[in-house]
């Protein structure tokens, strides 16, 4: 057995359960509204759904583990036109891939030496599959807290000499998983300063940067701002997007990999082995959504809509803002986020995410302490219903 698995930290989900266990919102008389998992609940697009049932004759046949041809140059054109690129290479620059979240976690595996050990440097709060990439890989994981005051992006100028230079992997997030934080020109070009200074590698993880809540401002992603730094190779950098938030795709596990030709060509050599390719259906499906962006801006406006009837509720009664990114609220409470967590499920029948679990306690602190993470995915009445429960049960215990 491998004894690195014993490293590895109950998932928040599974602590969540664990939590919850003693809760009895059924006493209530009121249906459970869970805000607490970030799956997209609006639906999915026809035209993908359609463009899959007209694929079925692909399953007669093995996919190539670099994706089709024509997947790859639709990624391409669609990461030119998003993020204004000259040019993205499809045969060397872009691989299609399940989902995000299985590439991210891939990716380390590929580029952490284990017998170097070091570091792999990771926001905090986080996406716990950074933790586990690095502990997989041989890594210890060093957390850059975030920090309220700039709506919790990292403080990558706290990272100590010593720190970088045994570091071999960042996971970057913009924008941000809980606060939706977006990265500027002048955040990318230290990380790109620092990456070649001392010969470490940046994973951007841009699953949010289609939900963003001002249309005449998106979200500057990785390649956009290595391009605008001349980076126009985009060396040390490699970008993971998905279709499940940007077009409500979470089953399809459906993604993309985009950067520096040199890792790509490593990152498919594992996958060969890795046994990852991408069914020609969920391919087809994928070529469909990538193409369209009419879905796209109704589900941003879908957001914007839950945001603006949900915060004057919240407002008044927690410490919140709306995000620049994302479908997410990242809230304070009065009281320890478990606790908070616990008992709105229990007298209000609202399930919502500790803060707390989607952090580490470092560097004398947890930054996700006494917030919880609200997750505005269900139909937009049990949201405004879900914001109505948690200011009244914020109101009943101050």
């Amino acid at each position: 057995m491998n004894k690195r698995l014993n490293s590895l930290q109950p998932y928040p989900f599974e602590k969540l359960r664990g939590l919850l266990a003693s809760a009895q919102p059924q006493t209530t008389g009121l249906p459970l509204i869970d805000l607490s998992i970030g799956e997209p609940k609006h639906a999915a697009p026809l035209l993908a759904k359609q463009a899959m049932m007209d694929s079925l004759e692909g399953l007669s046949g093995y996919p190539p583990t670099k994706g089709s041809d024509h997947l790859r140059q639709v990624i391409a054109s669609w990461l030119e036109n998003r993020f204004e690129l000259p040019k993205v290479d499809p045969q060397s620059q872009v691989l299609p891939v399940l989902g995000s979240r299985e590439a991210l976690f891939a990716f380390a595996q590929v580029v952490v030496d284990g017998d170097k050990g070091g570091w792999v440097v990771c926001p905090n709060p986080f996406y716990q599959i950074y933790e586990g990439a690095a502990l997989l890989a041989g890594a210890k994981p060093y957390y850059v807290n975030g920090d309220p005051a700039n709506n919790f992006l990292s403080n990558w100028r706290s990272v100590p000499d010593d720190v970088w230079r045994d570091t071999q992997l960042l996971y970057v997030c913009s924008p941000g998983n809980p606060a939706g934080g977006v990265m500027g020109l002048d955040d990318w070009d230290e990380l790109f300063s620092l990456a070649d200074k001392h010969d470490f590698v940046i994973a951007s993880d841009e699953c949010y940067s289609e939900i963003y809540l001002d249309e005449s401002a998106p979200p500057m992603g990785g390649l956009q701002a290595a391009n605008k730094l001349g980076r126009t190779d985009f060396r040390r950098l490699v970008t993971f997007s998905s279709l499940s938030k940007r077009s409500n795709l979470p089953g399809l596990r459906s993604g993309l990999v985009a950067g520096d030709a040199s890792l790509l060509k490593a990152f498919l050599l594992y996958r060969t082995y890795h046994g990852s390719a991408m069914s020609p259906l969920v391919a087809a499906a994928s070529i469909a959504a990538w193409q369209d962006e009419g879905h796209v801006k109704e589900n941003r406006q879908a957001y914007r809509e839950k945001f603006d009837a949900v915060l004057p509720t919240l407002s008044p009664v927690l410490d919140v803002e709306r995000p620049d990114a994302s479908f997410y609220l990242w809230a304070s409470t009065p009281i320890d986020d478990a606790q908070f967590t616990h008992d709105l499920l229990d007298q209000q029948a609202v399930r919502v995410l500790p803060g707390s679990y989607v952090s580490r306690h470092a560097h004398g602190t947890n930054p996700g302490q006494n917030r919880i993470r609200i997750a505005l995915v269900a139909p937009i009445e049990e949201c405004i219903e879900g914001a109505k429960r948690i200011a009244a049960f914020s109101q009943s215990i101050v």
